[in-house]
């Protein structure tokens, strides 16, 4: 309709130019006239609207068969009979990975040496001194001012001196971790940081080991221990009491882990305040996905 008032108000200065044109004329010639021409108008803007619309319509039904067609074949297409492996989670696993000892040669080296178990336990020969000295370094230097304390990141690389406790140091977290790994396992590692427990138990339960960043006390630690260094990076919260183990194992009451610190096959700790303890240190954990 909105085309027919439109079109109407169009021809009106044509209807008053031919009125004053033919107002000489008799009656009759001029009815016949004018009722001819707003015929001619009327009809005119009646087919013109009624066009409009075909083409509307047509259009509509363009839009409607277009969203209605099915989506063409992609080379990226799943094929249909294509199933996930679903891994169950077992009520209790225990691997029998290798134990390897950081002592005497890595006192800080618990990262390395937990990774080494990993490794190794994926047929891979390596030995953890290899790995002390290919994984990462922060070259960052211990320095002591105004009560703070500015040293490295250890999400950058390892910080400090891995091999004495006389000089300072601390260690090393996922990150550089997972790098070194990817090293010796190409497009087969997968850091797990952020992930909840549960995730880890299933690949636990596909008889894969998880390296793990824990601390020293297997349990929740109370603020009093962290301190908070200064880095190029920004302040970063950081404890002493840092560690790293390989998990082997859980049950409905334990969690069951290698401890490079005293060399123990298969140690356990309560599950409940081993998982606090982990999340209190970024919940960071990497093994590596199944052939």
């Amino acid at each position: 309709m909105n085309t027919l008032y439109l079109s109407i108000a169009a021809i009106m200065p044509l209807l008053v130019l031919f009125f004053l044109l033919i107002r000489k004329q008799n009656s009759m010639k001029k009815s016949i006239m004018m009722f001819l021409l707003v015929f001619t108008s009327v009809a005119g803007a009646f087919l013109l609207e009624n066009l409009q619309a075909a083409h509307v319509a047509k259009a509509v039904h363009s839009v409607k068969h277009w969203l209605d067609a099915p989506e063409a074949s992609s080379a990226l297409t799943v094929k249909e009979d294509y199933q996930a492996e679903i891994i169950p989670i077992k009520d209790h696993v225990l691997l029998d990975a290798p134990t390897i000892w950081q002592m005497p040669e890595l006192p800080r080296g618990c990262e390395v040496t937990s990774l080494a178990m990993l490794l190794q336990y994926n047929g891979l020969s390596v030995d953890k001194l290899t790995l002390a000295k290919e994984v990462k370094k922060n070259p960052a230097e211990y320095k002591l001012a105004d009560g703070k304390i500015y040293f490295g990141d250890p999400h950058e690389g390892f910080v400090g001196n891995m091999y004495t406790y006389t000089q300072p140091g601390l260690g090393v977290y996922h990150e550089p971790i997972a790098e070194l790994a990817e090293k010796y396992l190409p497009r087969k590692i997968e850091d797990l940081t952020g992930a909840d427990f549960q995730e880890l138990k299933i690949h636990l339960s596909d008889s894969r080991p998880v390296w793990v960043i824990i601390n020293t006390e297997y349990k929740k630690l109370d603020e009093s221990f962290f301190q908070t260094w200064y880095t190029p990076n920004g302040e970063v919260k950081v404890t002493t009491k840092e560690h790293s183990v390989l998990l082997t194992g859980y049950d409905n009451e334990f969690v069951y882990f290698n401890d490079p610190l005293t060399g123990e096959k298969n140690k356990k700790a309560p599950m409940h305040e081993f998982v606090e303890a982990w999340v209190q240190m970024g919940s960071q954990a990497i093994t590596y996905l199944p052939n």
